[in-house]
């Protein structure tokens, strides 16, 4: 099989989407969909979902999953808008999403997050290979970013999420709750970096350092031969330290509090209140 995947580049979030189909009988699947938002106004819309929607339909996808990597800080996940437009479309992410979801619920004070991962149709294993038509996407747990995240492989392909970027951006930060630099170590190091080294690996964030154009895929070559924070070679005691000091220094993202809110509910809004109107929590500190 020969894949085609298509990237989609959210310049607001620098988030990178992809749309995954198998050419010869078009079943596809999307990762990582992003719901607009502006936090000034709490106004939400559809721009950047619309373009990957609008390509499916033009391509005669059939997509069968949007695949979450983990419960995302940085945006709102779309994940359940495709529903109205592909009433077969299931959401799936791994199963430690649990743990995230126990962790927010009880920050946020919120009780209609579904217990043991039900928002979400479909929870995953590590290991296990879902099947979407033609396509085989095998799941590998890779924490460290979140206890939750996963990567996947398809065919010659990983979605790293934010687990690893682009060689010259390094990996995910390990500050938030339950996550791990020493996790994060052994799941860049472990898992992808013992894939072979001609697989491609397509990044979760591309944050364009000096300005350069946009880059999403590199190599497990590459990574482990360049990668400027994490390569091959790099002992997990200087790892450790450095991912502790630099994400000591890091401010929160910007949407983090709306962002979690929506994401532990698989992509569902907060239920609205007795004047028909949805609110998301902003706690005080």
């Amino acid at each position: 099989m020969k894949l085609v995947i298509q990237h989609f580049f959210d310049p607001q979030t620098s988030t990178l989407t992809y749309v995954v189909f198998d050419p010869a009988t078009r079943d596809a699947i999307v990762i990582d969909p992003v719901w607009d938002y502006d936090a000034a106004s709490g106004k939400m819309s559809t721009g950047s979902m619309e373009l990957v929607v609008r390509y499916i339909q033009e391509n005669h996808l059939n997509p069968h999953y949007v695949m979450e990597t983990h419960a995302h800080a940085d945006h709102l996940s779309s994940s359940q808008l495709f529903k109205n437009y592909f009433p077969n479309i299931k959401v799936a992410i791994g199963k430690n999403i649990t743990l995230v979801q126990d962790t927010f619920k009880k920050l946020f004070h919120i009780d209609d997050v579904k217990i043991g991962g039900a928002d979400f149709d479909k929870l995953l294993n590590d290991g296990e290979v879902l099947i979407a038509g033609s396509l085989k996407i095998k799941t590998l747990f890779t924490p460290g970013h979140t206890p939750a995240c996963s990567s996947y492989l398809i065919e010659d392909a990983i979605f790293t999420g934010d687990a690893l970027f682009m060689p010259d951006s390094g990996t995910g930060r390990c500050d938030f709750p339950q996550g791990s630099a020493e996790d994060l170590y052994e799941s860049v190091t472990q898992k992808i970096y013992s894939l072979p080294p001609t697989t491609r690996v397509f990044v979760g964030h591309d944050y364009q350092p000096s300005s350069r154009e946009l880059r999403f895929q590199s190599t497990v070559q590459e990574e482990k031969e360049q990668n400027i924070q994490l390569r091959g070679t790099t002992a997990k005691e200087d790892f450790i330290s450095f991912r502790q000091k630099r994400d000591a220094t890091l401010a929160a993202p910007k949407l983090l509090l709306p962002s979690l809110q929506v994401n532990i509910r698989a992509g569902h809004l907060p239920p609205p209140e007795q004047n028909g109107i949805r609110y998301l929590k902003l706690p005080l500190r």
